[in-house]
This record gives C-alpha cells, sequence and structure tokens, in this order.
C-alpha cells in the first residue's frame, strides 16, 4: 500500500511463502505455512492476496481496537485466530497479539523502529517472524522470544521456502534464508546492492540499521528495498523490487534458491518510473504482476522479466493486485481508485467489470465462493468493508467501520472467513 502512505505519511508526520529451497529438483514441500487464516503480509508464498476460506456474503461489523500509533502494513492471522499487527509507536508496544473472536490482546512487545515496515509471519504452530533495525526475531505465540538474529539493514515482511526456512530481504537489499528453528544462516546472503571494494570500505562505516528507513513510505532510492518477496515453489524463483545506485527507478529483479545458494537470474526496468508495489505471481508460476509509477497494471514473463503486456487502469493503484487461482485480476485502490476486475489473456488484458460508482480506498482480498472484500469510501470521509461477487462485481453487502476515516493498509482474511482490516491511523476492525 505504499502509495497510500506515500501521501498520508505527510499528515502523520511521515505517518507493501514459501520459497523453494535446497536443490533445483523441486524438494518435497515442507510446508510451514497453516492452512488457514492470513499468514503473510499478502496470504501467501506469491502475494496472491487470496484465501481459501469460504466468505461469507453478508457480514457485520464485530469488533474494533485502537493501538494508539500508526499502522503501515497489514495484519497477519494465524490458523487459531491470533491477530499479528505492527505500529509506528514511539512509546510502548509496537508488536501486538489479539484474539480474533473478543479482541482481547493476548500480549505486546517492543521492538525497535524498524518493526512498523515488516508484517508478521506465521507458521503453522502460530510462532512468529517479524524484522526491526538490524534485527530478524522470532516469537512464539505467547510473545516470548525464541531468537533474535543480527542483519544488515531492516528485514521486510518476510516469506518461508519450500525447505522450511526464512527468506527475506532487508531495505538495504541484502537476502537472506535463516533456519525456523535457530535463526542460523542456511545459504550465504546475497546482496542485491553492490558491496564496496575492500579498499573503499576500510574508509566507509556501517550505516546505522535504520538509515533511509522513513523514506521506504515514500519509496525513495534511500530505501532501496521497500516491498515483499513473491516466491514460486515448483522452480525455486523469488522476485524482489530494488532501486539500484545510479538507477531512475526500482527495478523488478528475478532470483532463485537453489543449489545450497543464492543467485540473481534477470532485471528488468521496462516499468516506467519503477515498480510501486509487491509482485504478485501467476499460480502456475508463469507470470508476474506489478504496477508502474503511471498507473498501469504490467504482466512479465517470470523466467525472463520480459513484458507481457500492459493495461492503464485509469488511476495510480496504492497496493498489490490480488491475483485468484482461476487468474481473476483484481487491483488494489487508491484516493482515485475505482473497482474493477480483468483477465489474462496472454498478450493482453481483459476488463471483466468496472465500478465506477465507488471509490476504492483498500487492498482487496478475494475468497471461495466468488466472493472478495475490499474497503471503500462511505460519505464524505467514513470508510465501509465492501462484500462483492467477484465474477460480476455486484455488491453482495456494505458495512461501516464505525469512526473509521483515512485509509486502510490491508484486507486480512481469519480461518472462519472473519474479515480483518487495519487503518492507517491505528485501529484493527473485524467483522464476520
Amino acid at each position: 500500500m505504499r502509495r497510500v502512505l506515500r501521501s498520508a505519511a505527510v499528515s502523520l508526520t511521515a505517518v507493501s511463502a514459501l520459497i523453494v529451497g535446497g536443490c533445483s529438483s523441486a524438494p518435497p514441500l515442507d510446508d510451514a505455512y497453516a492452512p488457514s487464516g492470513w499468514p503473510a503480509m499478502h496470504a501467501d508464498a506469491r502475494n496472491s492476496g487470496t484465501s481459501p476460506a469460504e466468505g461469507a456474503r453478508s457480514i457485520s461489523f464485530d469488533w474494533s481496537r485502537p493501538i494508539g500509533a500508526p499502522t503501515a502494513t497489514a495484519a497477519s492471522v494465524a490458523s487459531n485466530g491470533q491477530i499479528f499487527v505492527t505500529s509506528r509507536s514511539e512509546n510502548g508496544c509496537n508488536l501486538f497479539s489479539f484474539e480474533i473472536e473478543t479482541g482481547r490482546k493476548r500480549w505486546c512487545n517492543r521492538l525497535g523502529p524498524g518493526v512498523a515496515v515488516s508484517t508478521p509471519l506465521v507458521d503453522r504452530v502460530t510462532n512468529v517472524y517479524v524484522g526491526e533495525d538490524g534485527a530478524m526475531n522470532s516469537f512464539n505465540e505467547h510473545g516470548q522470544l525464541r531468537w533474535r538474529t543480527v542483519v544488515s539493514g531492516t528485514p521486510l515482511s518476510a516469506q518461508f521456502t519450500a525447505d522450511g526456512n526464512l527468506l527475506f530481504v532487508t531495505h538495504f537489499g541484502v537476502v537472506s534464508v535463516l533456519s525456523t528453528q535457530t535463526g542460523k544462516e542456511i545459504v550465504p546472503s546475497y546482496q542485491l546492492i553492490p558491496t564496496p571494494t575492500y579498499d573503499v570500505a576500510q574508509n566507509v562505516p556501517l550505516p546505522p540499521a535504520a538509515q533511509g528507513l522513513e523514506q521506504c513510505f515514500f519509496g525513495a532510492p534511500e530505501c532501496p528495498v521497500s516491498t515483499a518477496p513473491a516466491i514460486d515453489l515448483a522452480t525455486g524463483r523469488f522476485f524482489v523490487t530494488v532501486w539500484r545506485p545510479g538507477r531512475p527507478h526500482t527495478e523488478l529483479v528475478g532470483l532463485r534458491y537453489a543449489d545450497g545458494r543464492i543467485s540473481e537470474d534477470w532485471s528488468s526496468d521496462a516499468l516506467p518510473g519503477g515498480v510501486t508495489s509487491s509482485p504478485v505471481i501467476s499460480a502456475d508460476g508463469t507470470t508476474l504482476y506489478a504496477n508502474d509509477n503511471a498507473g498501469t497494471l504490467w504482466a512479465l514473463d517470470s523466467e525472463t522479466g520480459e513484458p507481457r503486456w500492459s493495461h492503464d487502469l485509469g488511476f495510480a493503484a496504492a497496493g498489490s493486485p490480488t491475483v485468484a487461482a482461476d487468474g481473476l485480476i483484481i487491483p488494489a485502490g487508491s484516493d482515485k481508485g475505482r473497482l474493477l476486475a480483468l483477465e489474462d489473456k496472454g498478450d493482453h488484458a481483459e476488463l471483466l467489470w468496472e465500478r465506477k460508482d465507488v471509490v476504492q480506498l483498500g487492498v482487496p482480498a478475494q475468497t471461495g465462493g466468488s466472493t472478495g472484500y475490499t474497503v471503500v469510501r462511505e460519505g464524505d470521509t467514513g470508510l465501509a468493508v465492501l462484500t462483492f461477487d467477484t465474477d460480476t462485481g455486484e455488491t453482495l453487502d456494505q458495512d461501516t467501520l464505525p469512526g473509521a476515516e483515512g485509509f486502510t493498509v490491508g484486507t486480512s482474511i481469519g480461518p472462519g472467513g472473519e474479515v480483518v482490516t487495519p487503518t492507517l491511523i491505528g485501529e484493527v476492525f473485524v467483522l464476520r
């Protein structure tokens, strides 16, 4: 939801998996993800923004809870219904756990300010993995620290690998794979930003772990990586965005975790003005989707990085699109965003339906039963969750978020089909 954060951060005083690992012959999947809930920032390894849960076609507001500070990333939801969310709190806790049934706070911890850019990742047994300034951490479901591993920069939202490990990229562009059990490095880290030569490095002090972190909300070059990786389990390829020194904007980079190392396959600067969303992989792994800075959705060949098509949305989407297993694409909204659906036709995108009567301000989520949810403007400044038919765009239900204004930063689906959405100003809403 980076573009929303760019505009809203000014008013808030500077208040957006599973990789195949191990071997190239695609090892058996050690599935760290739970079969239900919303365990990662964009739901799963490929950043699909979808849930297999059968979405309810009529929901209502259940509870909300202010957390006292701006919230910049989506909430994750464990299979037991435990919600995890981070904030930009200057004092007190900035990593929270709530019960989805009641809204009761189970626990909260204080980490470095960098935790605000990291959506917690949750495994099958409700261990939590989340970054902070200069470290990746793992907590158990009771909030007790399991391990802490020092890294260069601040880790963004992580993914699991197919061999059961943890992959993440820091905002400095350092790619790491750690053991989920011990936090120890599995393979040597990979530098998306070339490191200085030895002679130069001797005279250059190590940058502070939080250097440029505030610029991640604006997608600026001081924060080379500001989005979450997407991973294709079948091939071991994974995809990130990076703003390399001397380049005019962010690029998409295709990498691979295999044969005991991380390697780079390709990079693409095809998107005008750079990439403004986390990449999303199609269910068959052949296509990569991302937004550019000019209001266009792009599809690229995941193996080569070559563009397949581009589609002018008519507005600059503020987050990644959701891409269902059957290929239905629903872009994120913005302050001028419309709700629409596209189908990938190979060499172009076909518009299936469009709702010009609503302003979509949130990041949509697709669920089973052709049901989708997103946040729309209600009245002059209010917000509401719109439940819609993903096949037709028809409104099924609309529910006010009491007292909510501005934007929401993600839509997550709980194990029982609950809809969870935090607002940028820092309040968690649950509907069921």
